[in-house]
This record gives structure tokens, C-alpha cells and sequence, in this order.
């Protein structure tokens, strides 16, 4: 009777235990997820980019998302254009000076539901300011692959003025305005796999 009570009780502890409850650890598929921007050039065209090389861990907790978080660490080295002049000009120290600060981060500090979707808060890092965002997000989905492996899916979108980073040059173009615009939309499509 008593080997039984304490059976019961040891089930009761490991079914409760919060290791057991505790948020899945994901890392970041680069090959399969994309850190893409979208900038105004002489107010007329859009040019469109990504960062080639990132890497970065989520931990997911599908009970409660808010428990969740995420921590992203980009080389600025890897921005490319599609355009080998513009790229180099890009990385040079009048943009985002890649030798001085080769990594742009990001590491949530709470998560808040937002209707059908959540809010990231946290402080990005880039060109070496620091500046709270609040990220709109959504959870696409898991899935599992043939060999029982576990993937997460998200999707994000936000504008930031670069100018709050200290990327603030630009070039006066005839007739008014200027060659760069300060808004920079960007959008993130994550594929996470489960550790």
C-alpha cells in the first residue's frame, strides 16, 4: 500500500515537474527561412535585399506563446542586393560599417497576445544602437518531418526608421527628395527545428 502511495505521488511530481513543462528549445533552418528588407530608392522603385547568413534559437511553449521567446544574431556582412557596387557601398562606414559591427541582434524580452497573433518586444541591435521594438508576429504552424524531427513555423513584418540606428546617409536627387528612403520595411520567414 504504502510502495503505491508513493508511486502515485512520484507520478504526480514528474507529470507536474516544470522541466517537463518547460518550452521547447528550436534552432533556426537558414537554409529554409529568409531576413529580408524593402527600401525606397529616389522615391520611385523599391530595392529588396536580404542577410545571407544568420542563426538564432526560439523557445516555443504551444500551451502559452507568451512563454515564449527568441534570441537572432545576423552578420551585416551578409546584406546582399542583388547589386555588388551597391552591396560594398552598403557595408562600407557609410552604412552599416561591418568591420566596427559585424552582427545585428535581437533578443525578446516578453511576448503579448495581439488578436490572431502576438507582439515581440525586445531591443534590436544594429550599427551599434539599441533600440526596443515591438515585432507583430504569427505562429504558421509545426509539422513533422519522415524521420519524426519537429518544425516550427513564423512569420513577421515591421518598419523601422533606419535614422534611429544611425544609418542616416542619403543624397539630395534633382527635383527634391532624396536617393535613400529612411523607412525600411522588413519581413522574416522562420523555419525552426526542435533540438
Amino acid at each position: 500500500m504504502r510502495i503505491r502511495k508513493l508511486a502515485l505521488i512520484a507520478s504526480f511530481v514528474l507529470f507536474f515537474s516544470p522541466a517537463l513543462l518547460a518550452a521547447d528549445t528550436y534552432t533556426i533552418d537558414m537554409a529554409n527561412s529568409m531576413v529580408s528588407f524593402t527600401v525606397r530608392h529616389m522615391l520611385i522603385n523599391n530595392v529588396r535585399g536580404n542577410f545571407r547568413d544568420f542563426s538564432g534559437t526560439l523557445t516555443y511553449d504551444p500551451q502559452d506563446v507568451t512563454k515564449s521567446g527568441v534570441e537572432v544574431h545576423i552578420k551585416s556582412r551578409s546584406i546582399d542586393t542583388g547589386n555588388q557596387d551597391r552591396d560594398t557601398h552598403l557595408r562600407s562606414a557609410d552604412f552599416f560599417d561591418v568591420d566596427k559591427f559585424p552582427e545585428i541582434t535581437f533578443k525578446s524580452t516578453s511576448i503579448e497576445k495581439s488578436g490572431d497573433g502576438y507582439i515581440l518586444h525586445g531591443p534590436l541591435t544594429m550599427h551599434g544602437v539599441s533600440k526596443d521594438l515591438a515585432i507583430p508576429f504569427s505562429i504558421t504552424g509545426t509539422v513533422k518531418d519522415q524521420r519524426g524531427g519537429t518544425h516550427l513555423g513564423a512569420e513577421a513584418s515591421l518598419t523601422i526608421s533606419r535614422k534611429d540606428f544611425g544609418l542616416t546617409w542619403n543624397r539630395a536627387i534633382e527635383g527634391g527628395g532624396v536617393l535613400v528612403s529612411d523607412e525600411v520595411k522588413i519581413e522574416l520567414g522562420v523555419e525552426a527545428s526542435k533540438q
